[in-house]
């Protein structure tokens, strides 16, 4: 099983006084990225109150591609001031099959955590299966 919840805001830089046309062309760059991602799951890119967002979750039988990880990556890149979070459960992933993991966009930089507060899975979001 492969869970995932995320949202970015995206942002040139940090500044909070932006320019709207390099932000516009950032976003169109964005919008092209995620039309090549083939997903049936949710991923949506809007302009709120003046400032652009990405929210995006999913739950497959498998891992996914690295398609929704890849976005993080790539808005890293051409937008280092954005910030979000993706939370993701996959019950494949050798030595984290029972937590929750927590990858920060942050400044230009994407790392990876423990999500504390859904971890261990079992027995906090899920009972143990007995018998």
């Amino acid at each position: 099983m492969y869970e995932y919840h995320g949202w970015i805001t995206v942002r040139d830089t940090a500044v909070d006084d932006e320019d709207v046309d390099r932000l516009r062309q950032i976003v169109e760059a964005i919008r092209l990225r995620i039309a090549q991602i083939a997903s049936p799951y949710l991923l949506d890119l809007r302009w709120m109150n003046g400032e652009p967002f990405i929210h995006l979750g999913g739950f497959s039988n498998h891992s996914l591609s690295p398609d929704v990880l890849g976005l993080f990556e790539y808005v890293a890149v051409i937008a280092p001031g954005s910030y979000g979070l993706l939370h993701v459960h996959d019950d494949e992933d050798p030595g984290h099959e029972n937590e929750v993991r927590v990858h920060r966009l942050v400044r230009g930089m994407l790392t990876q955590h423990a999500e504390e507060l859904l971890s261990p899975c079992i027995p906090t979001l899920e009972d143990p299966i007995t018998g």
